[in-house]
């Protein structure tokens, strides 16, 4: 990964280092391709791409506009945020379509895979300085029919109240509020950490180019990122808003879904603030039968 520990809060680093881990990633997940389905679903773009330029009558400035904003958004690094900001909700919709249980949203461009191993009872990895409202995160894990689901994992990573992401800005600490929880016997888990802040999706690169001309805003608001699974379930990858927050209503990314909300209330320390929420994984088997 590049080192951005040394560069500057960039467009340019956190793209480098998303596009990073895509790789690995789909080096880890390489498929053999469908050649019948790569002639379906190019062939199909391409069709919706000429049907655009008829429609609209583009013209050969506005062509060459876009061919030069297709090479920088490379050059930049920013694939991986485009697609996960302006596509990945759609992904996200069909593959969840036939599964029961909680809701899942987008995974975006920031997660980092090996987050530290922590128990039921966690605090996230974070700085002794740590700022923000302190946030007690708990709730249970069960299947559809209610039964708990004892040591399921639940993967939590979030932006601290700056609105950085650890490992795509610098100076944070490489694990900073990350980590991957395992519920106790009755599916049960408790985490403290901080309220995550709005932010700005990175504006100085080939994204904000597009977000300026369109005269779109940039802004998500703040969440909670989650992936939770279990032996014999569907994973669920997650994000988790604040009700009241500001740009829950009008995500850039089109992410947050009704049920998705959280509804904090006064901490019983008197720290803070706390919330329960629960998550429900459907069985593989439905898959398995499939």
């Amino acid at each position: 990964m590049t080192d951005i520990a040394t560069e500057q809060a960039t467009a340019a680093a956190s793209g480098a280092a998303a596009t990073e881990q895509f790789r690995t990633k789909q080096r880890a997940d390489a498929t053999d391709v469908d050649t019948r389905r790569v002639d379906t679903l190019v062939s199909e773009l391409l069709v919706a791409t000429h049907e655009i330029v008829r429609r609209h009558k583009v013209t050969y400035a506005e062509y060459d506009a876009l061919k030069a904003w297709l090479i920088r958004i490379g050059e930049d690094g920013e694939w991986p945020l485009f697609l996960d900001v302006w596509v990945e909700h759609v992904v996200e919709e069909v593959a969840g379509e036939s599964r029961e249980g909680s809701k899942g949203t987008i995974e975006g461009p920031y997660y980092a895979p090996g987050a530290p191993a922590l128990d039921a009872e966690a605090t996230l990895p974070m700085r002794t300085d740590e700022k923000g409202t302190p946030l007690l995160f708990q709730g249970r894990v069960t299947g559809v029919d209610g039964t708990p689901l004892p040591g399921a994992t639940v993967d939590i990573w979030q932006a601290d109240d700056d609105g950085y992401y650890s490992q795509f800005a610098p100076g944070l600490p490489e694990w900073n509020l990350r980590g991957t929880v395992t519920a106790d016997d009755e599916g049960r888990f408790r985490i403290r950490t901080i309220e995550p802040a709005p932010y700005q999706i990175p504006t100085d690169g080939s994204c904000g180019r597009l977000i300026a001309a369109a005269g779109w805003h940039a802004w998500r608001p703040a969440h909670l990122h989650l992936k939770v699974s279990a032996p014999g379930h569907r994973l669920v990858t997650t994000q988790l808003y604040f009700e009241g927050g500001s740009h829950v209503a009008d995500d850039i990314a089109s992410a947050v879904k009704p049920e998705l909300i959280l509804a904090p209330g006064p901490a019983a320390d008197g720290r803070g603030h706390e919330v329960t929420y629960d998550f429900v994984l459907d069985s593989t088997d439905k898959l398995d039968r499939a």
